[in-house]
């Protein structure tokens, strides 16, 4: 099968306490997508979508695991501030 006329289509969904994570990854005519989108309390706190490299898609199409796919999609959720108050 050519790369360029492949089409992928995957959804998954981890529940967690308090909301849930999203992990989308698109793949239309060998050009690709990988979301992830956070929930928190049914409300949408953060998505971030990136391009998929073309060495991975090439794996995806013949069904092969990658792992640390999501790893460059995590943002920055972690960082947190505070105000200073004078």
């Amino acid at each position: 099968m050519n790369i360029n006329h492949f089409n992928y289509k995957n959804t998954e969904v981890k529940m967690q306490k308090g909301g849930k994570v999203v992990r989308k990854v698109t793949i239309k005519n060998g050009k690709g997508y990988k979301t992830i989108t956070k929930y928190n309390r049914s409300k949408k706190v953060s998505s971030v979508k990136k391009p998929i490299h073309k060495s991975h898609v090439s794996l995806i199409q013949i069904g092969k695991f990658i792992p640390g796919l999501f790893n460059d999609c995590n943002g920055n959720c972690n960082k947190k501030t505070r105000k200073n108050k004078k």
